[in-house]
């Protein structure tokens, strides 16, 4: 049965030599999660068009090109799945994998189980050309499909593939309709997941079974007050605040992190935020040890000044505890940003006071 004939909302192409049928994802913003300005915009970009260097670094503004936190979700009862996109840029690091950041990943969901990883998209260095399978089933049944866009590469084209005469169809709603935002460092952004949905904002969505808007800008996430007045303006479940990383001293981090959450806390007085501190806190110094520990005060303070003052919606998670008390060293790549097994620890750390703050 040809496709057209089953879900005549999607706009297809010509069936590809390969036997599959290509739907662009531009078409079909529905189906595109993460990128809250795209209908303003028309470009894969994290960020608000409007946004100028007298409100925001330049860095943050160039990194909102980086599709952290975007997908698209959809089912299907294809036995194959493809992508077939063009990277802005490669995203190459030599400390992260290829595939974390500029691949793609795909989860599914068979009826009755659990959504789980299915594939991961390899490009090869340099390659933002990509023609790839990205997922499999073999259950012959309409499955649910998560494919997460690279963490760093970010995107500027992307099409799904079927095989032909099967079903491409919107994805079911969310449990939890609304998104989950998150601001910080590289650290938020995914730096360094081995693949996009390793990142704990992603486990932490997944958990719950919401949408994720990420705002993790690496070196670049610095509390500045229009990122802030921009949150309080979305329409969120809940705010996972995360950016003690990005202010470049303790003076910084003191001025700039009570009047962040104050300022959105006001455009949303009644949104839950989850405030965090560092979760590489065990530092291998006695110097950075005690740094670390002024900047969880100056953050915990943030919250117990929230709380003294009434608000009920607001949650701190101790950055300290986060990556555990055993092989604490195994967590990281380098002495700060996590691997996935410091990513795991975070978002088992995080999810407490996340469901929390959801209600759930």
């Amino acid at each position: 049965m040809d496709i057209t004939k089953i879900d005549k909302n999607f706009a297809v192409s010509a069936v590809s030599e390969e036997g599959y049928v290509y739907t662009n994802i531009k078409d079909h913003p529905e189906l595109l999660e993460g990128l809250p300005f795209y209908q303003e915009n028309g470009k894969f970009y994290r960020l608000p068009a409007d946004f100028t260097e007298n409100e925001i670094n330049k860095g943050a503004l160039e990194l909102g090109w980086c599709t952290s936190g975007a997908c698209v979700r959809f089912r299907s009862d294809s036995p194959e799945v493809t992508v077939r996109a063009k990277l802005h840029r490669s995203g190459d690091m030599d400390h992260m994998p290829r595939t974390g950041s500029a691949g793609f990943d795909c989860y599914f969901r068979a009826p009755g189980k659990k959504m789980r990883h299915n594939k991961t998209v390899r490009p090869a260095p340099k390659q933002t050309d990509i023609t790839s399978l990205c997922g499999v089933n073999d259950t012959g049944k309409v499955c649910d499909w998560i494919i997460n866009f690279p963490l760093y590469g970010g995107v500027e084209e992307f099409e799904i593939g079927i095989k032909e005469g099967y079903r491409l169809m919107s994805p079911k709603p969310h449990k939890i309709a609304l998104p989950v935002a998150f601001y910080g460092s590289s650290i938020t952004q995914g730096g360094c997941a081995s693949r996009p949905g390793n990142m704990y904002s992603s486990m932490l969505c997944r958990a719950v079974d919401a949408p994720q808007i990420n705002w993790g800008f690496s070196g670049c996430g610095r509390g500045e007050i229009a990122v802030a007045h921009a949150l309080g303006k979305m329409q969120l479940s809940a705010f996972v605040m995360d950016y003690d990383h990005n202010a470049p001293t303790i003076e910084h981090l003191t001025a700039t992190h009570q009047k962040f959450f104050q300022a959105v806390r006001a455009g949303n007085p009644d949104l839950p935020i989850v405030i965090v501190s560092r979760c590489d806190f065990h530092s291998i110094t006695s110097a950075g040890l005690k740094s670390n520990i002024i900047r969880r005060d100056i953050i915990k303070k943030t919250y117990q000044d929230a709380v003294d003052s009434g608000d009920k919606k607001v949650w701190f998670v101790d950055g300290s505890t986060l990556f555990g008390r055993e092989d604490v060293d195994a967590c990281t790549v380098d002495g700060c940003h996590p691997n996935d097994l410091g990513f795991y620890r975070m978002y088992k750390g995080i999810l407490p006071a996340l469901k929390k703050a959801l209600g759930i």
